[in-house]
C-alpha cells in the first residue's frame, strides 16, 4: 500500500507549525490525512499519540477501522487493545490511542507527543484549554519535536471556539490555519456538489461543503464579517481627532476609539475597565493619548443624568470638564434604530462597507460576532456580557449616521457618507 496525499492534504502535512488548524468541507479526506499524520509521528521511537473525537463512539466510527487497515498494510501492529482502542507500533514502540471528549476530565494525565482533535467544533473547548493544552506542554518542554497538535473539522459559525483557533492560525507564528472546500478534497464529484446545493439551504451548503464560517441564526450584527470588516492594526494619525464611543457601566466601563477617513471609520483601540467610573475612564484616555489629543466623545445618552455618587456631577459634565467635545442625543434612540444604523454601515445596500475594526480589538470583534437576539424576540441578548462594547460603538454610529437622516457630514469631525 502506498500513501499518497492530495495537494491540499500535503500542504497541511508539510507545515512546520506546531499547531495546525484545518477547516474543511465534508468528505475532504481529513480522516485519511489524520491517519497518515498519526503514522508519521508513530515512526519515531516511544511516541504517545492521541486521536480525540467528540465521543468515544465517534472516534471508533470515524477512524478506528481505517487506522487498523492502514497499519496492517505496513505490518506495523505489535499489539492491539480493542477495548481501549490502543495500538502499539512494532519497532518504534510508539502507541496510538483513540479517545472521546465527552468526559474530558478523564483525559488528564501524562504528556502527549502528538494530538489530533477531530470535529473539534463539537468538542467542549475546556477539553483543550483546561486539560489537553497542559499535556502537550509537558512533552514540548522536553523535546521541541513533540507536543504538536492538529485540529480538524467543519466550521460551526463565528461564535464557536473553532473560529477563535482558526484566527489564531492567521496571527500567531506558532500556529497555521488552512481552509478547503469539499471539491478541493477530490473525493466528491462536481455533480454531487451541485445536487447538494439544490437540496439544502445556502447557509448550510456554505458551511458543510465550502467550509466557511457562517453567522449565528438571529445574529444582531448580521452584516459584520470578520474578514471583510477587519483590518490590520493602524497607527494613530495625530492630525485628526479621536472619536470615542462610550458605554457607562461599572463592570465594565467600555470605550471604543476610532478615526475617520472620508467615508470610512476605523476602530483602532478599545478600553475596558472593570469596577470603574467616568473619572477613571477620562484618566485612562489621557494616559493613552496625551492631554493634547483632540477627543470627540459619543456617550450613552444616559450621561445627562445626575450622578449623586460623583458629587452631583453627571457623566456628561465630567467628559466636558476634561476638555472633550461631547456629542450626545437628548434621549436614547430605539434599540432597533441604533442596531440598524450599525448594520447599514457594516455593509450598506450597495455592498459597500464603511466600518473597519483592527484585528487586535478582541472585545469589540467578539461582541459583534456573538451577540444574538433572545429567542423569539427582537431584543438583543445581554446575558453573556458581549453587549457593552457593541453599545459604545452604536452610540457613535447612530449619532454620526442615523438612519433617520440623509444629512451629509464633513470629515474629520463629521463622518461623510455617500
Amino acid at each position: 500500500m502506498k500513501i499518497s496525499l492530495t495537494k491540499p492534504q500535503l500542504k497541511v502535512s508539510s507545515s512546520k507549525s506546531r499547531f495546525r488548524v484545518l477547516i474543511s468541507g465534508r468528505r475532504f479526506g481529513k480522516t485519511y490525512l489524520a491517519v497518515t499524520e498519526m503514522m508519521k509521528y508513530a515512526c519515531q521511537p516511544n511516541r504517545r499519540i492521541w486521536y480525540v473525537a467528540p465521543t468515544f463512539k465517534m472516534a471508533k466510527e470515524i477512524v478506528w477501522g481505517t487506522l487498523k487497515e492502514m497499519l496492517n498494510q505496513f505490518n506495523w501492529i505489535e499489539d492491539i487493545n480493542e477495548t481501549t482502542m490502543t495500538i502499539t507500533i512494532r519497532q518504534s514502540n510508539s502507541t496510538i490511542s483513540l479517545k472521546g471528549a465527552d468526559n474530558y476530565d478523564a483525559l488528564r494525565g501524562s504528556g502527549i507527543d502528538f494530538l489530533i482533535l477531530d470535529e473539534f467544533a463539537d468538542i467542549d473547548k475546556r477539553t483543550w484549554y483546561e486539560v489537553l493544552r497542559a499535556s502537550v506542554s509537558d512533552t514540548h518542554s522536553r523535546d521541541k519535536s513533540s507536543g504538536h497538535v492538529l485540529f480538524c473539522g467543519t466550521p460551526k459559525g463565528y461564535g464557536n471556539w473553532s473560529y477563535e483557533l482558526y484566527l489564531k492560525g492567521k496571527q500567531d507564528h506558532d500556529w497555521e490555519s488552512f481552509q478547503f472546500t469539499t471539491i478541493q478534497g477530490g473525493m466528491v464529484t462536481p455533480e454531487e456538489i451541485e445536487q447538494a446545493k439544490q437540496d439544502i439551504d445556502i447557509r448550510t451548503f456554505r458551511q458543510e461543503f465550502e467550509g466557511t464560517f457562517e453567522n449565528y441564526a438571529g445574529a444582531v450584527y448580521y452584516n459584520f464579517h470578520p474578514v471583510d470588516n477587519v483590518v490590520k492594526p493602524r497607527e494613530i494619525d495625530w492630525s485628526k481627532p479621536l472619536h470615542l464611543g462610550i458605554d457607562f457601566n461599572i463592570d465594565p466601563m467600555s470605550c471604543c476609539v476610532a478615526q475617520i477617513e472620508k467615508e470610512k471609520v476605523y476602530f483602532i483601540d478599545e478600553i475596558v475597565i472593570y469596577g470603574s467610573n467616568t473619572d477613571e475612564l477620562v484618566q485612562e484616555i489621557r494616559d493613552r493619548y496625551g492631554s493634547k489629543a483632540q477627543i470627540i466623545a459619543y456617550p450613552d445618552p444616559a450621561s445627562r443624568q445626575r450622578k449623586t455618587s460623583a458629587g452631583g456631577r453627571t457623566d456628561l459634565s465630567i467628559l466636558q470638564n476634561a476638555g472633550f467635545k461631547v456629542k450626545v442625543k437628548h434621549k436614547h434612540p430605539a434599540i432597533r434604530d441604533r442596531v440598524n444604523a450599525v448594520n447599514s454601515r457594516l455593509k450598506d445596500s450597495n455592498g459597500y462597507r464603511h466600518i473597519f475594526i483592527c484585528n487586535n480589538l478582541k472585545v469589540l470583534i467578539k461582541g459583534l460576532t456573538r451577540q444574538t437576539y433572545k429567542e423569539n424576540t427582537n431584543i438583543p441578548d445581554k446575558e453573556d456580557g458581549t453587549d457593552h462594547m457593541n453599545d459604545a460603538l452604536g452610540y457613535m454610529i447612530d449619532y454620526l449616521k442615523p438612519l433617520t437622516t440623509q444629512a451629509r457630514f464633513n470629515a474629520p469631525t463629521r463622518w461623510t457618507m455617500k
